[in-house]
């Protein structure tokens, strides 16, 4: 029986260097995961990026009509837009046309055309994006739930990352018993906000999750915790804190590097250990974040994102599909909410 591959759907037409990077993305991803691509937006431009070269099949082109600017109120331009890329390929993935979207475009469009068109998971309240952090343990990320979905949070919407940060974890990225930590200003059960302190005592509580306490700032990278939940106002400045020292640290060590004999010599010495310690703290590894708790896998991607990102977004998707990220949730979350001891 031939092994049906997995289909993404990407909005081509979104972000800062569409169409040409995410065509170009898509096919790098074609070719190294072996999935089936279909690109959403114009034809006419989506075919003048691609320079097709390998013996893989070209990727279907989906039209799409409209595209959602950066600069248009998110629920607004969803619904006016009904033709707009990011709505046809969340479209693709509600007729069961396709496995999963990846888009770079306006990620508040992405995230209204997610949960308009294919809904929230039953029994979750909200859905968060998570992203992953690297940390100072060699192949130990951490996965930090919400960097942006959410500002505003309530105490049983942080229970809720938790577990479907856990089981993205486990089955994911393959962690063993994930460690959940509370990002919150100090250790001890009462310190922080309202939020925190209320937070702290409910995840204690629930037994899905193996809760281990709060995690301060200096914590995030340490490799103590698996996952770490926050807020999505805290998560987003915490994640793009993160890339921005990643690229400064890229940065001085290129600067670093002193040019001349001795510099290349010691670049060339250097070079397997500096190849691994930029694919370690390069945020381009991960592609971005997954929308966890709506009815359908969607990555959201940086809107500066290359053709590397979103090759690496693709993978993402891809894990996320084969490894049943939905149906556990559904199976493993779902049942247990009915008797949550939550009350808010």
């Amino acid at each position: 029986m031939a092994i049906i591959p997995t289909r993404i759907a990407i909005d081509a037409m979104g972000g800062d260097h569409a169409p040409s990077e995410i065509v170009e993305g898509a096919l790098k991803a074609q070719e190294a995961y072996g999935v089936k691509i279909l690109l959403v937006g114009d034809p006419q431009k989506i075919k003048a990026c691609i320079h097709h070269k390998s013996n893989q099949p070209l990727p279907e082109i989906v039209p799409a009509e409209d595209i959602v600017e950066m600069h248009e109120e998110p629920l607004t331009a969803i619904r006016r837009k009904s033709k707009a890329s990011i709505n046809v390929a969340m479209n693709l993935v509600k007729e069961k046309e396709a496995d999963a979207v990846v888009s770079a475009g306006h990620s508040g469009a992405a995230m209204a055309s997610a949960l308009l068109r294919l809904g929230r998971i039953p029994g979750i309240d909200r859905p968060a994006i998570g992203a992953i952090l690297p940390t100072i343990i060699p192949k130990k990320p951490v996965l930090i739930m919400d960097v942006g979905a959410n500002v505003d949070c309530r105490p049983k919407y942080l229970e809720q990352f938790a577990v479907m940060g856990t089981i993205y974890s486990e089955y994911v990225l393959r962690t063993s018993d994930p460690k959940v930590g509370l990002l919150n200003i100090g250790e001890e059960p009462s310190k922080g906000n309202d939020l925190a302190v209320r937070t702290h005592q409910i995840l204690q509580e629930n037994n899905q999750i193996k809760f281990i306490g709060n995690a301060e700032g200096r914590d995030v990278l340490s490799g103590e915790f698996d996952v770490i939940v926050c807020d999505g106002f805290a998560g987003n400045i915490l994640l793009k804190f993160a890339e921005a020292v990643g690229d400064a640290v890229l940065q001085m060590m290129r600067e670093e590097l002193t040019p001349g004999l001795s510099g290349k010599i010691g670049t060339a010495i250097l070079r397997p250990n500096l190849k691994r310690m930029k694919q370690r703290i390069d945020h381009v590894e991960h592609g971005g974040g997954l929308l966890l708790g709506v009815g359908g896998i969607c990555i959201i991607s940086h809107g500066s994102s290359k053709a590397p990102a979103i090759s690496s977004a693709v993978r993402s998707a891809k894990e996320a599909v084969e490894n049943r990220v939905l149906e556990r949730i559904n199976s493993k979350y779902v049942p247990e909410s009915k008797q949550s001891i939550v009350s808010n």
